[in-house]
């Protein structure tokens, strides 16, 4: 094979304009401008589902995807929010898509793929109708059983410049369902769901409705960065803009199981902006918060109100998600709630939970084997183990680890979370600028995850650069203040304290630590270590007695693997710290 060439398996997506030339020589100007708007809407949702875009010439699309689940959920989607678009103009105005997809085999050249494998997909693409989707036997063959969906089987069809016939199937949308599959349908997708309702502009001034609609973009915007949910894009949400609606009939309507609403309310120079987050099915209030603000600076402000709103949002998504899969009987979890129980476990930081999250990981994994979330969470279960001393190999631990987190950014390598997990599997290797540079990437894709600053924190720690460590930490509590992960942030900002010998702040952070969860082994260990340093021996001696109790037979040797400091210096005076309250070697 040439150089620059490489060959891979791949989902893809071929669209085109149905009527494109009529629509041309009737108005090529707004022609023009409805493909540009509506192809960049379709861009934004392959975006969504984890795929690519390939090529976009002239009224024609393609789109490259890891899975086909993600390919098929793409383009029903894309179908979906073009019927309502088309609803705004004119019956000679209407622009209609079809969409084929195929798995094959690809050769990639320069960000482009070629071959029988993308043929094949375009083939498919002129057998569809107007607005439909028309799928290969090999597509079907992998989303039967994973997508709430019917299929039409069109027969075996002979396709231009291709031998064999293909199997082909026709993708039933809403437009060819029944009422009471329409309904089906319209289910909130495995995944939590939310839309985002345009902001209410309370101001009695229409000058004002710039404002209100680019904090809604903007939330929008950000909380599609949060991989693990489906955010419903702004033009669906959109449509209800000015219209007395219900919030659970919105959800109904657009298959969502959270909705996010609001107002902005200005009186002179302040503006008061409020928001909550609604669980459609209950009506309950998950989240609610109101802000005051001076208007100096009206973009400021709406990019403060609008990062204050996400970093809320994001961390009580998920607790809400992790408590309605508790709720749940065990016999009937889909790969989601898994996920969640899974997360929830690991929250717990005992031995013992740890081995169920990944029990029921495994598990998720079993039903979906291309769900990033469950991968990346995996990832996360080892560091721990490996972190607390709970692996029988940390060699394998940390290479089981790093598996699942390679899984996790090849199936969704815009998922910052992924990223995360990765940077932490080369920080526990001892990569450190492999760590950092990871890590940061991490919070270029998602500036709003709170981990991903505390992970590079923590690895800023491990190196000894304190000023750096203690600005990533608090930047993670700033964004989180009540996040789950804040015991590990505590420890972070010790073990950085640790690192630049200010042993009483880091028996500090290490108590609140504690104070925070009793069962995390790394307050003990941090308290121990510190008081050893400070003489206070029968102090650090009692820590250590706690400690033991979570990490039985613990020794000097293991501290080493588990805390991995960059500096020998430190990690010297860490374990020594630890012999003076009694460890053994």
């Amino acid at each position: 094979m040439q150089e620059g060439f490489k060959r891979k398996l791949t989902a893809i997506l071929s669209a085109d304009v149905v009527g494109y030339s009529r629509l041309m020589d009737d108005n090529e100007a707004e022609t023009i401008r409805t493909l540009k708007n509506y192809c960049s809407a379709i861009s934004t949702l392959i975006g969504h589902n984890r795929g690519r875009v390939v090529d976009i010439t002239g009224d024609n699309l393609m789109a490259e995807f890891n899975s086909a689940v993600d390919a098929v959920n793409c383009g029903t989607e894309i179908q979906q929010e073009l019927v309502q678009r088309n609803r705004e103009l004119p019956d000679n105005r209407k622009m209609e898509f079809r969409i084929g997809i195929n798995v094959g085999d690809v050769v990639e050249e320069n960000g482009r793929i070629y071959g029988d494998g993308v043929n094949i997909a375009a083939r498919i693409e002129g057998l569809s109708k107007a607005g439909g989707i028309c799928i290969s036997g090999g597509v079907f063959d992998q989303v039967e059983n994973k997508l709430d969906l019917e299929f039409d089987f069109l027969g075996e069809q002979k396709v231009k410049n291709i031998e064999r016939p293909i199997r082909i199937y026709a993708v039933r949308l809403a437009d060819d369902l029944t009422e009471s599959e329409v309904s089906k349908k319209h289910e909130p997708p495995a995944k939590p769901s939310i839309a985002v309702l345009p902001f209410l502009n309370m101001s009695g001034d229409v000058d004002q409705e710039y404002f209100s609609d680019g904090i809604t973009e903007d939330i929008i915007a950000a909380l599609s960065k949060f991989r693990w949910f489906f955010v419903i894009a702004r033009n669906s949400s959109f449509t209800y803009k000015g219209k007395a609606i219900e919030v659970k009939q919105v959800a109904e309507d657009l298959g969502v199981r959270y909705v996010l609403e609001g107002s902005v309310r200005k009186a002179g120079n302040r503006v008061r902006i409020t928001a909550q987050l609604i669980d459609a099915p209950t009506g309950y209030h998950v989240w609610a918060e109101r802000y005051d603000r001076d208007l100096e600076d009206i973009f400021a402000v709406q990019d403060e109100i609008t990062h204050n709103i996400v970093r809320s949002v994001g961390p009580e998504f998920l607790s809400a998600e992790m408590k309605r899969a508790q709720r749940k009987d065990v016999l009937h979890l889909d790969v989601w709630d898994l996920i969640m129980r899974a997360s929830s476990h690991h929250g717990q930081y005992t031995q013992k939970d740890a081995a169920e999250a990944q029990r029921l990981l495994y598990k998720a994994i079993e039903l979906d084997p291309m769900s990033s979330e469950a991968f990346c969470l995996l990832a996360f279960t080892h560091l721990m183990q490996v972190q607390f001393g709970w692996s029988e190999s940390t060699a394998k631990s940390i290479k089981e680890a790093e598996a699942a987190a390679q899984r996790s950014v090849s199936i969704d390598d815009r998922d910052a979370w992924a990223h995360t997990a990765l940077g932490l599997v080369d920080l526990i290797s001892k990569r450190y600028g492999d760590a950092v540079s990871r890590l940061e990437n991490a919070i270029d894709l998602n500036p709003n995850l709170a981990n991903a600053y505390g992970a590079v924190g923590q690895a800023l720690a491990l190196a000894g650069e304190y000023e750096s460590a203690v600005t990533h930490i608090n930047k993670a509590i700033r964004l989180s203040p009540h996040d789950p992960f804040i015991v590990y942030w505590f420890g972070h900002l010790g073990l950085a304290a640790f690192a630049d010998e200010r042993y009483e702040d880091a028996c500090n952070w290490g108590r609140k630590t504690i104070q925070q969860n009793p069962r995390f082994p790394g307050g003990h260990r941090l308290v121990a270590a510190s008081c050893g340093q400070l003489g206070r021996i029968q102090d650090a001696a009692s820590e250590l007695e706690e400690l033991l109790l979570l990490m039985p037979g613990m020794t000097a040797d293991d501290v080493r693997k588990q805390v991995p400091f960059k500096r020998p210096s430190d990690m010297e005076r860490y374990v020594d710290g630890l012999r003076k309250a009694g460890l053994s070697d």
